[in-house]
């Protein structure tokens, strides 16, 4: 009888597993590389050919207020794939590997039975590689022009038998460019809408459009993922979700705490999750939940270290209320820098920490000419206060911005009396993240990488990481 027994109940748990797998979705995570917010069909662009997203966010859903928690490249991916806000990975600065101590979502997914790979861009260091299945990474040097060469082939080599989670990272649109080359279209100057802090010379207007043409093999490849999960069956219970990792790779977006830099085109995916097609939501989001909300999805407890939380629910009531402010911060990314911001549904507030220093772009931006001609035409004069922003030193210590009636983020409304109040609720909820958080300012700065102007390679220099003990010591030390 105990024989019989144990027999029914192997028989009921192995049952069970399978049910539980087959409700289990597939979950296709794709990031794009210094893509904006607003560089895309579906976010009112009337000229980037983005059909493939665009078609996306028609039969599933668009987040329009979604932001990342960094505007850097690896520092914004470690902070996804662990849940936590930059200055908790031990990985805030640009190029910093991701410590093993850290705790990724993707190894929680393989313990619950999900087969996990990552193919492309990777950029969190070697260590962390054993948190998926298989990891293949893809560069230009290596035949990729976009870093997408491998996406597909994880979608043959995945094992026909278990959910899985892909982790698919672009180049695209990460400099340098190659123009011409495996691109679906070709944009002309007249497609270029150039924001007000950009001088409109002829070199940005053709800059721009290689960049549109990045946007759109993106797009392209995307699209190949979608039509590979058709073809394979397995799309109606997959769950696709397009990202960025930060802004466009300029000199006023990329590395900065405005919109352009940490706002990020969201958009997910998923017939059998998303029921009322082409919804959109407000409600502010966090790339921080992408890691709670895949877990939830899966069924698996959410590991304590998680900062994030799961926002499934928005998929069935896209006006519920989620969170009030969404934070974001600047850490070392080639140059020194240190800043906060907090996002509402309306308003920005930046705190500049080191506000005697320029905003001085990233390394990648700097060597192209674009930054040149930028330096050109500010020795000459010929810029404006805005289009001059990157040179300008000290800056404000503070910043805030009504984004309702200035998209671009040009006035500064921090010392206008009128906004006293507003301006301080912002700051308040800052000072409660920081704390909440176990944010700090460290004692030490980080020396540049290089020349803020020329852009001229400066010699090694060592970049210690801060300490536990000096993480306590200045814990809150705003």
């Amino acid at each position: 009888m105990k024989i019989f027994n144990k027999f029914w109940l192997c028989l009921w748990l192995s049952v069970s597993w399978v049910i539980n797998a087959a409700e289990q979705p597939n979950v296709v995570l794709i990031i794009a590389d210094d893509l904006n917010w607003d560089d895309v069909g579906t976010y009112g662009h009337p000229n980037i050919s983005s059909p493939n997203l665009d078609n996306m966010a028609k039969n599933g859903m668009r987040f329009d207020a979604a932001y990342l928690t960094a505007s850097s490249c690896s520092p914004s991916r470690s902070s996804i794939l662990t849940g936590r806000y930059p200055h908790n990975t031990g990985a805030e600065q640009l190029h910093w590997d991701l410590p093993l101590s850290q705790t990724t979502f993707s190894e929680k997914l393989k313990e619950a039975g999900y087969w996990t790979g990552a193919a492309g861009k990777w950029h969190m260091g070697e260590g962390i590689k054993d948190r998926f299945d298989v990891v293949r990474e893809a560069y230009y040097g290596n035949g990729s022009l976009s870093g997408s060469s491998e996406w597909l082939a994880l979608l043959d080599l995945r094992p026909k038998d278990k959910p899985f989670f892909l982790w698919l990272a672009a180049w695209d649109s990460h400099r340098p460019w190659v123009p011409g080359r495996g691109l679906p279209h070709n944009h002309t100057q007249a497609d270029v809408i150039l924001p007000p802090y950009y001088p409109p010379t002829e070199l940005y207007l053709n800059d721009f459009v290689n960049y549109y043409d990045e946007i759109s093999r993106f797009d392209m490849n995307v699209g190949k993922v979608v039509e590979k999960l058709e073809k394979q069956g397995i799309a109606d219970n997959t769950i696709i979700v397009v990202i960025a990792d930060n802004g466009r790779p300029y000199a006023r977006d990329k590395t900065t705490l405005f919109d352009s830099g940490v706002k990020t085109p969201f958009i997910v995916y998923w017939p059998n999750g998303i029921k009322q097609k082409g919804t959109t939501t407000e409600s502010i989001v966090s790339s921080i939940d992408l890691s709670a909300t895949f877990l939830d999805l899966a069924g698996v407890k959410k590991q304590p270290s998680i900062e994030g939380k799961s926002f499934k629910a928005l998929f069935n009531d896209p006006k519920k209320a989620f969170r009030k402010y969404a934070f974001s911060e600047r850490n070392w990314h080639d140059f020194e820098d240190h800043g906060r911001t907090a996002r509402s549904n309306r308003y920005r507030y930046i705190r500049n920490n080191y506000n005697d220093l320029p905003g001085t772009p990233s390394g990648d931006t700097m060597y192209h000419e674009t930054w040149t001609e930028l330096v050109r035409l500010h020795n000459a004069g010929m810029l404006n206060k805005h289009q001059s922003r990157p040179f300008i030193a000290p800056r404000e210590r503070e910043e805030l911005y009504d984004l309702k009636n200035d998209r671009y983020e040009l006035n500064n409304l921090a010392a206008d009396p009128k906004y006293t109040k507003i301006l301080k609720e912002h700051s308040n909820a800052l000072d409660d993240w920081i704390k909440e958080s176990g944010d700090y300012i460290p004692s030490f700065r980080t020396p540049d990488d290089f020349d803020r102007i020329t852009g001229e390679k400066l010699p090694p220099r060592k970049r210690p990481r801060p300490s536990k003990l000096e993480m306590y010591k200045t814990n809150g030390a705003y």
